[in-house]
């Protein structure tokens, strides 16, 4: 019987993108421009390419799919923000017969509510126009293509200035001001996050019933990306993690090769993407449906420090506060087993909990899984949650196979995450159909 279709969420109006737009215009000087370049297609061998990926933030800005587009935004002070130009692909037959439909200068105008645009084509003679008389360019300056076409500008103005003109005085860093406006999600991206961490649940859930001794670990990660595609999603947000044993205590663990074996516990780290948003999501259980007593001893330890996280996020909290307190309870529970010794104030000030304990708690989530925006976790620094952010909360023990551990503890990896909303009234977790109770998770696999 194949799998029930989730129903989708509407698509990001065009209104939206402009309006993101104007709101950007708003933070820049009048005589200056904003270039953005999109993404282009990746070379994966000789001439295929890799699946094609927009670039976020022009995605963020504009909603266009297509390679090798450049957003200019050029700012006037009106209540509109200025004027936004498109330069898009050449509407080119043959081209379009292999590889599919290409907006063109008046699609892009039509489908994305964009003022102007001109096709690649009329790109450099057009640029000089719209760039004449800046002062100052905005543009992301890890992006190689906008250092280039800022370079252009550059040589460009200085011929200009002996004729009369403004000099063009340099350029600065526009992403700032765009991961700021990332940060904070509006109603319409929530619904497209909720529904990646829908998917992401579903599959988890998939593949809680279908684990099983013998399989591999890349069984696993095909249930769950068959289940992600046939949702409606891209595929995977990330590489998917798939570490049974000793594997699991690797963090980034992608090989997915090992076999399943019976008595171990399985970490699976994986989120569907859903129109560029990205789910996250991670579940530890057994790989024969009962954890053993030691394996329920470390996955209660990092439960109930993932719930205690989960409850402290609230409009004012902040990273640094969720961590610490996530380092605590580990630290405390890890004494209690022995695993540590001391007192548990001299623990965390020395940081002997790292060896058990690498990561943060914590990171954004949205267009990219591991969104934009500054990470702060000293107590100085750290932001404020606000209502809006996205984060996700994910705590784990990764218990090496040392000598000086007892060997029933011994190359037992367990991460738990949840994606988490701030909601004006506290949170919301949006990954919570997918069961992390030990009960649960035990009664799930049992119904195969």
């Amino acid at each position: 019987m194949q799998p029930d279709l989730m129903l989708s969420p509407a698509p990001i109006a065009p209104q939206v993108y402009q309006a993101r737009r104007a709101r950007l215009m708003h933070k820049l000087p009048s005589h200056s421009a904003a270039l953005i370049p999109g993404a282009s297609l990746v070379t994966r061998s000789r001439d295929s390419e890799y699946p094609f990926r927009q670039d976020s933030d022009f995605y963020y800005l504009t909603g266009i799919t297509e390679p090798d587009a450049l957003l200019v935004l050029l700012p006037d002070g009106s209540d509109q923000g200025g004027q936004c130009v498109v330069f898009c692909q050449d509407r080119d037959p043959t081209m379009e017969a292999w590889t599919g439909r290409r907006l063109g200068a008046e699609g892009v105008m039509r489908e994305h509510a964009v003022e102007l645009a001109f096709e690649n084509a009329e790109r450099e003679e057009q640029l000089k126009t719209l760039l004449s008389g800046c002062e100052m360019l905005y543009i992301p300056l890890s992006h190689p293509e906008a250092r280039g076409l800022a370079d252009d500008a550059y040589q460009q103005a200085q011929a200009a200035q002996r004729r009369g003109h403004p000099t063009l005085q340099g350029w600065l860093d526009i992403a700032p001001l765009i991961h700021d406006m990332r940060l904070i999600k509006g109603d319409e991206e929530l619904a497209l996050l909720r529904h990646a961490a829908a998917i992401s649940a579903r599959a988890h859930c998939r593949v809680m019933r279908t684990a099983a001794p013998g399989l591999h670990e890349y069984h696993l990660q095909a249930e769950l990306e068959h289940e992600f595609v046939w949702q409606g999603g891209s595929g995977p947000a990330y590489s998917t993690i798939v570490g049974s044993g000793a594997n699991a205590c690797v963090l980034h663990y992608i090989e997915n090769s090992a076999l399943l074996k019976a008595g171990e516990l399985v970490l699976i780290d994986a989120g569907a993407e859903y129109a560029l948003y990205a789910g996250d999501i991670t579940r530890t259980f057994p790989v024969s449906g009962v954890f053993s007593a030691p394996q329920r001893a470390l996955y209660s330890l990092v439960l109930e420090a993932q719930k205690n996280a989960v409850a402290a996020v609230c409009p004012g909290a902040t990273l640094h506060e969720i961590h610490q307190g996530v380092v605590r309870d580990l630290t405390q529970g890890l004494i209690a087993l022995g695993l540590l010794k001391g007192e548990l104030d001299e623990c965390i000030k020395n940081e002997s909990y790292r060896r058990f304990y690498l990561h943060s708690t914590s990171h954004w989530l949205g267009l990219d899984v591991h969104d934009v925006g500054a990470y702060r976790l000293d107590p100085e620094t750290s932001c404020p949650l606000e209502p809006g952010m996205v984060i996700t909360v994910e705590p784990g023990l990764y218990i090496p196979d040392d000598e000086d551990i007892p060997a029933d503890y011994r190359s037992i990896g367990i991460r738990i995450e949840d994606d988490v909303v701030v909601t004006a009234e506290g949170h919301e977790v949006i990954t919570s159909d997918v069961p992390k109770e030990i009960a649960d998770i035990e009664a799930l696999m049992a119904d195969k």
